[in-house]
């Protein structure tokens, strides 16, 4: 019997599966709508459609998973009830966060509230016990204290307890005590340790990321557990379960219980790692990814080959401080909402329709316009076209309402209307793309759009115009392109021990000796995931700064052992890399070490695309119609031909005004472009010569 591997991404409004068959290759896709309150049921429904094929539950032999539990949980505010332990006369710093209000709009809001605390002073018990600065105990860890404390925690009935001690990433002694007195006395609650969570400097972000994950835990293990249960009950054998992290790697379903919060950006780093395959086989090496679906837009920059990843990360304005993939997010996707605000102008955004009820014409009940229902009334979507065909849109309903509740109000027509919202959602977007380009020193003309998810291919040819870039890349199954990234993904984990000294006075002995301490945990790690050592990669970093600066550049670092002129290297490569990121470098100032970082690769059989030979078919066998579409003002209403993308294959060109249609998106084609059909049967967009 074939092998299959299965990959589910959960989004706010579908869940998007890819079944790879391992003898012939064959990919096969399928969404269902998501189930919010129950997500596993959602990725139930997707196995069961395999299942209905004829594979039997034994023969997936790998899934992957990329979700929002986490996420959602922390967005939505329902996590545990947790407890945090601090040391003595440091309760102080978890409520007084950065001292800071943010920037941009944040700056002038009146009515600007900082972010509930997870933990709250109530949860909060002090610890006697102090290591100084260079991981001395100053003053040992009262145990009966320690004991009390926990109690309390008890009494008060918490889920999970985050414990964050000064200068705990020198000494994690006095956490370890803490761990040990809470397995005997509280066994019940989720423990979070610093040390072993972020084991770095800088003592709120290090608290904030450890209480988030407190906070998260016991809902990330219950759903994880629930969902291993149940895929156990239908008969799934393998042991090979993954969760997509924030990182752009894969993690066992216990270990992402233990760490959930590396799975916050957990959806959209699969789209990140899909881009990356997808344009390396074209030949691209610089792409800008753009991922629309149904709640949000999410984009990344790869430049050379290389993703953009960040160890300051904040989600609803709290801190997280773990690399993650810098991906930009934006209230924008099918679901977002228009409205007219109470000033009598056109607002788009940011709350959305999500799954339940959804955009009006779903005809699930939804009575506010969304995007959706715009590019509906516009003629970009057809009504018996959706899904394949397997969702009828209500139009008359959407357009009813879009007349009544935006066109009218604002004195405009239907189309007019449409446009409208259209054209502030794309500037919101357009936006989100300068912020991770031109907007830190790269030029855009230089990079490749990469557009997926469901909305993508609608927005990104009008967006590539509006931008001047130069080309658009639409992968062959672009609304379950997230998915198809956890067929590519390793199992990757992360570690880091913060070691402050300037570069110069540095002991190479004792870096060298520290990077030993990352290596061998990091390999013992994945022996205990089932890796042998040849299917381990390693990748070293050092975190440096110019001496007196309050943020670092994480910079790729030599394999260790290191030898004295390998750090001139390094403070060469940062020197570079600083220019890159801000416009300058100073070769004179004294570098800083702060942080050393590594990498762990457990290396996964990859899933091979291959490229397709064409038939010889004309591109006039994947007509499938016509019909009027609104181009706004400049072009006005204009009749356009339909193909179908299945019956598209390489060196096939189209020419706009275009629409091609595929069960899980609609790819629009403006007057100004023309698509041809590469190898891989990528569409790619440019304007007409």
């Amino acid at each position: 019997m074939a092998k299959y591997r299965v990959t589910v991404d959960t989004g706010g409004t579908f869940s998007d599966f890819v079944f790879f068959n391992e003898e012939s290759g064959e990919i096969t896709i399928t969404k269902v709508p998501s189930t919010p309150k129950e997500p596993f049921q959602a990725v139930l429904k997707g196995i069961k459609e395999l299942l209905d094929r004829g594979a039997a539950a034994a023969d997936i032999s790998f899934f992957s998973h990329g979700t929002t539990v986490g996420t959602n949980a922390l967005l939505e505010e329902k996590g545990a009830k947790t407890g945090l332990l601090v040391t003595q006369g440091f309760r102080g710093i978890y409520e007084v966060m950065e001292q800071t209000r943010g920037y941009g709009p944040a700056t002038y809001d009146l009515f600007f509230e900082k972010p509930k605390l997870l933990a709250p002073p109530y949860y909060t018990e002090e610890i006697p016990e102090r290591v100084d600065f260079r991981g001395q105990a100053l003053r040992p860890i009262d145990v009966e204290a320690s004991l009390q404390a926990i109690r309390s925690l008890k009494r008060k009935q918490v889920e999970s307890i985050a414990v964050c001690f000064l200068f705990s990433f020198l000494n994690p002694d006095h956490e370890l005590k803490i761990k040990e007195i809470a397995e005997k006395e509280f066994p019940q609650a989720r423990l979070s340790l610093s040390c072993e969570v972020l084991p770095q400097i800088r003592e709120f972000y290090r608290m904030s990321t450890t209480v988030i994950n407190a906070y998260i835990a016991p809902v990330m293990a219950s759903y994880l557990s629930r969902l291993e249960g149940r895929m156990r009950e239908i008969g799934v054998t393998t042991p090979k379960l993954y969760i997509m992290q924030s990182n752009g790697g894969v993690s066992t379903f216990e270990g992402a219980a233990k760490k959930p919060v590396a799975t916050v950006l957990s959806g959209p780093a699969g789209g990140v790692i899909a881009s990356m395959g997808i344009s390396q086989r074209a030949g691209i090496n610089n792409i800008i990814t753009f991922d629309m679906g149904g709640t949000s837009c999410d984009v990344a920059l790869i430049h050379e080959g290389n993703p953009v990843i960040t160890t300051q990360g904040k989600i609803n304005q709290r801190p997280i401080s773990l690399p993650m993939l810098d991906i930009h997010t934006v209230s924008a996707g099918g679901g977002t909402i228009a409205r007219i605000d109470p000033v009598g102008g056109l607002q788009v955004g940011p709350d959305s329709a999500g799954a339940d009820p959804g955009p009006i014409c779903y005809d699930y009940g939804g009575e506010e316009v969304t995007i959706t229902d715009a590019n509906l009334a516009l003629g970009v979507l057809h009504p018996d076209h959706f899904l394949g065909g397997r969702m009828k849109l209500n139009k008359s309903k959407a357009e009813r309402l879009l007349e009544k509740k935006i066109a009218q109000p604002l004195g405009l027509n239907l189309l007019e209307a449409a446009e409208g919202i259209l054209k502030i959602i794309n500037v919101k977007m357009e936006e989100a793309i300068k912020a991770v380009s031109s907007q830190r020193g790269y030029d855009i003309r230089d990079f490749t759009l990469v557009a997926f998810g469901g909305g993508g291919p609608m927005h990104a040819g009008r967006i590539t115009l509006e931008l001047g870039i130069p080309s658009l890349l639409i992968p062959l199954a672009p609304g379950v392109t997230s998915a198809l990234g956890l067929l590519m993904s390793d199992v990757k984990h992360d570690y880091v021990r913060s070691k402050l000294a300037p570069l110069k006075e540095l002991d190479v002995d004792e870096v060298n000796r520290l990077f030993a301490q990352l290596v061998e945990r990091a390999r013992t790690d994945l022996r205990l995931e089932g890796f042998a050592d040849q299917e381990m990669a390693l990748n070293p970093f050092l975190d440096l700064r110019y001496a007196g600066q309050g943020y670092e550049l994480t910079v790729p670092s030599l394999m260790p052992p290191l030898a004295p002129a390998d750090l001139d290297l390094m403070r060469e490569r940062f020197d570079r890399q600083h220019e890159q990121a801000h416009g300058h470098k100073a070769e004179t100032e004294p570098v800083e070490l702060v942080s050393l970082r590594l990498i762990s690769v457990g290396l996964v059989p990859q899933a091979k695309l291959s490229p397709v030979t064409p038939t010889g078919r004309k591109v006039e066998a994947a007509q499938i119609g016509e019909r009027e579409i609104f181009f706004g003002k400049e072009h006005g209403t204009l009749n356009c031909r339909i193909y179908a993308r299945e019956l598209l294959e390489p060196e096939h060109r189209i020419v706009g005004p275009a629409v091609i249609e595929q069960m899980d998106t609609t790819t629009v084609i403006h007057p100004e472009q023309e698509a041809t059909v590469d190898g891989y049967r990528n569409l790619m967009v440019r304007e007409k010569q």
